[in-house]
């Protein structure tokens, strides 16, 4: 999987099935996803690092094993810690958005 990037500082490695996409992202130290929302729920796991999310106007703090699940068209936002992180993430239905991404 080549890397594709989604944001400044954020690059995906994913594939895509019929009806759902899996991505791992790697977020840089310190990247910001900003505020956005999608028709496809979400749900993920961070792998290396950590990160905080802000889904609607919950926000908590995840580490190494730390999960979340966003459903569709709920606003959320990232933040990547000073070491950076790793996630990964699994969207019903699929990213077609991400195919047409440039990749790295």
């Amino acid at each position: 999987m080549r890397p594709q990037q989604i944001w400044d500082g954020v690059v995906v490695r994913s594939v895509h099935g019929e009806r759902t996409s899996f991505g791992v992202v790697e977020l840089d130290p310190g990247s910001h996803v900003p505020e956005h929302a999608h028709e496809n729920e979400q749900l993920g796991m961070v792998l290396r690092g950590d990160v905080e999310f802000r889904v609607a106007e919950e926000r908590m703090k995840l580490g190494p094993g730390g999960t979340w699940s966003i459903p569709a068209n709920v606003p959320h936002e990232v933040w990547a810690g000073p070491d950076g992180a790793v996630v990964i993430d699994v969207f019903a239905p699929r990213r077609d958005d991400w195919q047409t991404l440039a990749q790295g």
